[in-house]
């Protein structure tokens, strides 16, 4: 996983509440269970005037053009803002990879839906709960043409090109393994040494369990 320590990038608003997981990444796509390659099909519904399945080539599919994700000027978006309850609906953790894959590093919006925020640690995406008006604010200055935002991890800050900037909470642990890059595995495998001294251990005391 990467760590995430300060980003200054692209914001794309989608000025919507309640960002269900199916409008996120819909049903078809769940049959795969790798990390990666869903990032063509991140609001395949919204962004696409056609049906979208599995495996298609999405080059030549016609967009609609007034969803934000096909408009040139949030290309290269690395921050995405929303409205209230973002990732409500089923706890498919296909959307946080869609997302992350596309290439958002942080997701900014008032609230969050319990089970998709804590699938957006997991796999490296920071999503910062903001207060309502710092949204709006958020929303009526990135109408500006290339609009960023700087985001510092460590401070726990975000801070707007006119220099308003506010805090956002994220427990100890959280923070820990993104500044660090580290998902479950990673953590687990912190322990590697200790852990392969256990089975030694184990395999002394009982060898009749690994016999054969």
């Amino acid at each position: 996983m990467k760590p995430f320590t300060r980003l200054k990038g692209l914001v794309c608003p989608l000025d919507r509440a309640n960002i269900d997981t199916d409008a996120i990444i819909p049903k078809q796509f769940l049959k795969s269970i790798k990390r990666s390659g869903f990032g063509p099909y991140l609001f395949d519904e919204w962004r696409y005037t056609d049906h979208g399945e599995p495996d298609m080539d999405c080059t030549n599919r016609p967009r609609n053009p007034d969803f934000a994700l096909n408009q040139p000027r949030y290309q290269g978006a690395q921050i995405l803002l929303a409205r209230d309850n973002f990732g409500c609906g089923s706890s498919r953790e296909h959307a946080p990879w869609a997302i992350e894959d596309y290439g958002f590093r942080a997701i900014i919006a008032p609230s969050f839906a319990d089970i998709f925020f804590a699938n957006t640690y997991k796999n490296g995406l920071l999503p910062i709960v903001a207060p309502a008006e710092a949204v709006d604010r958020l929303f009526k200055e990135c109408a500006s043409e290339g609009y960023q935002l700087d985001i510092d991890l460590e401070a726990q800050k975000v801070t707007t090109p006119t220099g308003f900037s506010f805090t956002f909470d994220i427990t100890p642990h959280r923070k820990h393994c993104l500044l660090n890059g580290l998902d479950e595995i990673g953590l687990t495998l912190q322990h590697a040494d200790e852990i392969k001294a256990f089975e030694s251990r184990h395999k002394t005391a009982q060898p009749w369990l690994f016999a054969g």
